[in-house]
């Protein structure tokens, strides 16, 4: 009798169970880049609103730990994933990937379907110079509390322009990566017919593309002025 455990290490070595993980994985992290968007924007109507939105994250404590240990769990079977998913395919494509044929019409291979790897392995470098820069970074405090000055560190890094613009390159990642990703991702849970994912292909596109301008509208906001 085939044991629960050995079942879920059959899932998770096979094609189908690497493309679920991915898939699971994959939402949740949308999920987290949606939050974290609208919570960049509020910078842009308020530097105090976004410090105390700041605050109340880090207040969390042990939660806030806990659920960051869960988006790193995420992030790393995505990636991991991901790597396993594209190795695997390029052991079974003889021929390499010099020529692409289409599975049958419609077809949905793109350039951002093709570069989903390196566009996934550019997003993760940029998550640990990310990090590096902000969570890690220097730790201003609002005068008379000690509460982190978040919104004088946003500003200052996006008022140089490796940073601004640097950051406006790795949102045309994100756009590339989620404009494929998505649809990918309930296409694999199985959640898509024949007559929705025509729908959900197109929405994928559009979805993808607001998110990487609400992210790109901020740096580029700070470092022509509007927000100082």
């Amino acid at each position: 009798m085939t044991t629960a455990p050995n079942r879920v290490l059959s899932l998770y070595q096979s094609s189908i169970g690497k493309k679920l993980i991915t898939g699971i994985s994959g939402l949740a992290l949308v999920a987290f880049v949606v939050i974290h968007m609208i919570g960049n924007l509020i910078l842009l109507g308020s530097a105090d609103g976004y410090n105390q939105f700041g605050h109340s994250v880090e207040r969390l404590g042990p939660l806030l730990w806990l659920l960051e240990l869960i988006l790193l769990g995420f992030i790393g079977f995505h990636i991991l994933m991901g790597v396993q998913i594209f190795l695997g395919r390029l052991r079974a494509r003889s021929q390499g990937y010099s020529t692409y044929a289409s599975a049958g019409a419609p077809s949905y291979q793109t350039l951002s379907s093709r570069s989903m790897i390196v566009t996934g392995l550019g997003l993760g470098s940029f998550l640990v110079w990310h990090l590096l820069t902000f969570k890690f970074g220097i730790r201003y405090t609002v005068p008379g509390s000690e509460m982190r000055d978040l919104a004088r560190l946003v500003i200052e890094k996006f008022q140089q322009p490796l940073y601004a613009f640097g950051y406006v390159g790795v949102m045309v990642f994100l756009a590339s990566h989620l404009r494929h990703g998505i649809w990918s991702a309930l296409q694999s849970l199985g959640a898509l017919n024949a007559t929705v994912r025509p729908i959900v292909y197109g929405a994928s596109l559009i979805l993808a593309i607001g998110i990487a301008l609400g992210f790109v509208v901020l740096p580029l906001s700070i470092y022509f002025g509007l927000v100082t």
